[in-house]
């Protein structure tokens, strides 16, 4: 594209670029003839066609600025990568690079059967007074592998080595520097709870995964996979779990995904040979056959016995495993993406000759997460075993994204820039800047001075003319427009002020696409770990449409195991009414009171607790930063309302209060993470029931009271602040609130204040500033 400029831009504009261009225009230049413009030196009117030349080329490149700043202030206040998440980008030694073939994590599960798996947050494991309660897949990421030296992409392809009660997890990891797979390994001593890195227990040349790891005759053998190399390989344990050899070369083929079962008497390996010609990648599968697991190998007489579609399972995807008697093998289903999801087939005939097997339900149940969720896209890897106590474990890997997905977003990041390109080019037609898209001196034959090699191959050429006559005839586009689309006119300048919006909006989608991640609001470990928490409201049957907005959107925040709706009035909804990625309670109360929001329930299995009113609509991200900042102070009210309370005057003020006293000492619990036990403990005590029924007096107050309580019982501090990055109060739109009177709502909270300090005490003296943690979440 060339672009040229002429006089006559006409008025208006819909933005700066253009009442910019038509000023410029109107204070250095003319109109000049077509020819002009499109030759750039014909007949003295080359002069001029270059300067308009130069004059829209200013004009394209000053309005690309203007979208680049627009993008660029977009990115910085939506895009800001937060402290955790995003501190290794960029950083190789740090691990956890973006990487094209996915963001693999391990889960583990637990269950009575290898077909009732349910992920380790159901099974209580490490239930104690950590604020890790309960445990939460991942258990093991990238994060936990880097940061023990490690540094790694992904981890993925885990298989499990299980002695006694010490379970050994081998797995790939992608290193972030070589970028090829190596073997890790991790120890746990505590049924899976907590993971030991202990380091890379295999490391090679060239490319390894799928660590198949079994027992024969006493020693451990490890058989990778190491296609690159062009072969199969044993390798056996000399100093277990860390170092191995090399123990025989078992098939000279590329063979990926491989493992070895023992079946009537005899041992049978099975894999995938993607390197023969005709071979549908992830659709083959082929076995062979020896009378010990060392070779040598004998081809099974159908091989290949498989050479299909890839989505029906023919590439393995772990540890074959046996069940009531029968042998069942895990295969992948590759259809949709790479690993989209596993497939359990039942064999059924296994023989020399002969190979049947059946495809038998696999009732795992996927998070209606998406993104957020860390298996949400894709698991394509489990090995299940049987413990010694009859219990069932599972490690399964998984991704929130499909593969290829950074690549994917790249792409359409430069199509929304090369779009922008277009409409600039679009607003220069418009404008008058630009009167030539392709100048026929860069046409083949044009009429220029030419070597008459190239004319007469120009004249030999059918296609040569027919380039120049689409130049022509694109050339003659911007006249066009400026004869139905007239730049003075009400309609033209909407036009301009819609083609600029859409290129507002593009710009901001190709910063998106390309610098905003992966779109997901993933959750943050602390020490290694993840957990869950349980959200909890108090509503009822006014607010039912505010209700429904927020169980969809919270309920898709990564971290969320359960919503409990505390109904107070009114008929409750049906919970089929709800569209939730995660279970809903109901749970209808006698008494329309707010002390209901912190009665005691057994029926809540996480330890931590996110009070969050239903008009409070802000980002999972402001959510799960929320939950890592109380796992590390679980004794304190961490929320994202702060509030001051000067013991000298007992007047109850909003945040600007407290941010021009430079501090808080009050948290309100209309969207605050507290300890479940403690917080509700605290308040049905013998010692709130004279604030209770204040709270039933005034039908408010409850959250000032917790606070009260919370600071009686503790000279510490008890109070945490996180500033969200966005929040919105969608009662405004309803009018269904208790606070929508302001200055009434405040006049009663002050009372609440002089009423608590007669029965508490003063918050005076407490006063924590903002800005006090490292992770610069409280300013």
């Amino acid at each position: 594209m060339v672009v040229a400029g002429g006089g006559d831009s006409g008025g208006g504009g819909g933005s700066c670029c253009m009442r910019w261009w038509q000023q410029h225009n109107r204070n250095h230049y003319h109109h000049h003839n077509y020819n002009g413009h499109c030759n750039g030196n014909s007949n003295g009117g080359g002069g001029g066609g270059g300067r308009v030349v130069a004059s829209g080329f200013v004009f394209c490149l000053f309005c690309f600025v203007i979208y680049g700043l627009i993008a660029g202030l977009y990115g910085w206040v939506i895009l800001t990568p937060s402290f955790f998440t995003y501190e290794r980008r960029g950083l190789p030694w740090l691990g956890c690079q973006e990487d094209n073939e996915g963001s693999w994590s391990i889960g583990l599960f637990f269950g009575h059967s290898p077909f009732s798996l349910k992920p380790i947050e159901t099974a209580d494991v490490w239930r104690n007074e950590s604020a890790a309660w309960p445990v939460a897949n991942p258990v093991i990421t990238c994060a936990s592998a880097s940061d023990s030296g490690f540094p790694s992409n992904f981890v993925a392809d885990p298989f499990l080595y299980v002695q006694g009660d010490v379970f050994y997890l081998f797995y790939e990891t992608k290193n972030s520097f070589t970028m090829q797979g190596d073997i890790g390994v991790a120890k746990s001593i505590d049924k899976g709870a907590t993971w030991q890195q202990l380091g890379i227990a295999l490391d090679e040349d060239w490319h390894l995964s799928y660590p198949y790891v079994f027992n024969y005759l006493g020693q451990i053998y490890m058989m990778p996979e190491s296609s690159q190399k062009g072969e199969l390989r044993l390798y056996r344990a000399i100093n277990f779990p860390l170092q191995w050899e090399l123990d025989r070369i078992i098939i000279k083929k590329p063979l990926i995904d491989s493992f070895i079962i023992n079946h009537d008497g005899e041992y049978w390996l099975f894999g995938s040979d993607h390197s023969s010609f005709g071979t549908k990648k992830n659709g083959q599968l082929e076995i062979w056959y020896s009378d010990s697991p060392l070779g040598p190998w004998k081809p099974h007489k159908k091989n290949p016995i498989y050479n299909f579609d890839r989505s029906l399972g023919a590439r393995n995807g772990g540890r074959p495993f046996r069940y009531n008697g029968n042998l069942y093998r895990i295969g992948q289903d590759c259809g949709e993406t790479y690993g989209r999801r596993v497939r359990i087939f039942k064999v059924e005939v296994l023989t020399k000759a002969d190979y049947k097997e059946v495809e038998v339900p696999f009732l795992f149940e996927e998070s209606r997460k998406g993104r957020n969720a860390w298996n949400g896209a894709r698991y394509h890897h489990l090995d299940v075993q049987q413990l010694g106590s009859g219990e069932w474990v599972g490690v399964m890997d998984g991704d929130r994204v499909p593969s290829g997905d950074s690549v994917h977003r790249f792409l359409l990041g430069c199509a929304s820039v090369a779009a922008v390109a277009g409409l600039v080019v679009l607003l220069g037609v418009l404008q008058g800047a630009v009167n030539c898209i392709i100048p026929l001196n860069w046409c083949a034959d044009h009429s220029g001075k030419r070597s008459d090699t190239l004319s007469a191959w120009e004249r030999a050429n059918l296609f040569s003319s027919k380039v120049r006559r689409f130049c022509s005839r694109l050339n003659r586009v911007p006249s066009f427009l400026r004869g139905r689309i007239k730049p003075n006119t009400y309609t033209g300048r909407l036009v301009l002020a819609l083609v600029f919006a859409i290129g507002v909006a593009l710009s901001c989608a190709g910063v998106t696409f390309i610098y905003g991640g992966n779109g997901a609001e993933e959750p943050y470990s602390w020490k290694g770990h993840y957990s869950q928490f349980t959200l909890l409201t108090m509503t009822y049957d006014a607010r039912l449409w505010n209700l429904k907005m927020y169980v969809k959107h919270y309920s898709r925040c990564a971290s969320v195991k359960e919503i409990v709706v505390v109904w107070n009035k009114g008929i409750p909804p049906k919970l089929s009414e709800f569209d939730s990625a995660v279970p809903v309670r109901i749970r209808v109360e006698n008494q329309n009171s707010l002390n209901n929001r912190f009665k005691m329930d057994p029926f809540i299995k996480t330890r931590a607790v996110l009070e969050l009113d239903d008009d409070i609509m802000m980002t999972c991200d402001d959510v799960e930063r929320g939950f890592m900042v109380w796992r590390q102070h679980p004794d304190r009210i961490v929320g994202f309302y702060p509030r001051f309370v000067d013991g000298s005057r007992l007047e109850y003020k909003g945040e600007k209060y407290a941010r021009r006293n430079k501090g808080y000492n009050m948290i309100l619990t209309g969207a605050a993470f507290m300890d479940s036990h403690v917080a509700f403990r605290r308040y049905w005590s013998e010692q709130g029931k004279e604030g209770r029924e204040v709270v039933d007096k005034y039908f408010n107050c409850e959250d000032v009271l917790l606070n009260f309580l919370y600071a009686n019982a503790s000279s510490s501090k008890t109070v945490e602040y996180v500033r969200p990055a966005w929040a919105i109060d969608t009662s405004k739109f309803s009018g269904a609130a208790i606070s929508r009177n302001t200055k009434v709502h405040y006049k009663v909270r002050s009372d609440c204040l002089m009423k608590f300090t007669d029965m508490y005490g003063s918050l005076a003296g407490r006063r924590w500033e903002f800005d006090g943690r490292k992770d610069g979440w409280d300013l």
